[in-house]
């Protein structure tokens, strides 16, 4: 791969602001990988990258996640997920990218303009969360910002929120994985990517527990959304000029 190390470093980036803003590192990771590999190739890497950043953070958050939100949430996830991960195979890439943009800026606009925008705590909603969550993440590689506003209407304790959503997450990607390596979407010329992330996901989870310890969530969760704003127009931007005219 060309520029490895500008891909290293945005990984970095992605891992540090998802673990921080709490929706998940492939918000940015997913657009980000998109410049460097074919959407599919993404695809696969991103369930392999997350499952070992999932790892990481289960065990650096892992006082008091939430059992029956992991329930709730989890297994229609992993249900959805792998019908979400089966009909992407269908669909050309150029229309996933595109929804992907779009998803980015839509949920980004509505979590900066209805800031207090919150679900009711519920079991239908937590079950509502986790099939649109799964499904969205098995056809884009992304569903950390629906579960994000599902689980922040359980008013779980930071630890306890990334806990329980990675354990969520954890359910997702290797459910995906799987699906996505009979796809085609695993391929062995990008696997030396795996290690690499990994020590990554380390790294980006260790710097964004530090944070977290010294910036306020709240704000730093506006930098995010903003942030995911742009690169989701970015990443329409770049889809859309090369098919213009």
């Amino acid at each position: 791969m060309e520029n490895l190390l500008l891909f290293i470093l945005l990984a970095l980036l992605a891992e540090i602001l998802g673990t921080v803003g709490g929706f998940g590192s492939s918000l940015f990771f997913v657009p980000i990988a998109s410049y460097f590999l074919d959407f599919h190739s993404v695809l696969g890497i991103t369930a392999l990258f997350h499952v070992s950043s999932n790892l990481t953070k289960i065990f650096l958050f892992r006082k008091g996640f939430n059992l029956k939100l992991v329930l709730t949430i989890g297994i229609p996830a992993v249900v959805f997920v792998i019908v979400g991960s089966f009909i992407s195979k269908f669909i050309e890439t150029k229309f996933l990218e595109i929804f992907l943009s779009i998803f980015l800026i839509t949920v980004s606009l509505s979590l900066l303009i209805f800031n207090k925008l919150a679900l009711k705590p519920t079991l239908k909603n937590s079950i509502g969360g986790g099939i649109l969550s799964g499904i969205i993440a098995g056809l884009l590689g992304t569903g950390g910002a629906i579960r994000g506003i599902v689980l922040a209407a359980f008013s779980l304790k930071t630890e306890a929120f990334i806990a329980t959503s990675a354990i969520i997450d954890m359910g997702i990607d290797i459910s995906r994985s799987v699906v996505y390596f009979f796809n085609g979407f695993v391929h062995k010329d990008d696997l030396y990517l795996i290690p690499i992330l990994l020590v990554v996901s380390i790294i980006g989870t260790l710097i964004g527990k530090k944070i977290l310890t010294r910036v306020s969530e709240t704000q730093f969760k506006s930098l995010v959304l903003v942030l995911i704003l742009i690169t989701g127009i970015v990443s329409l931007v770049k889809v859309i000029l090369p098919h213009s005219g």
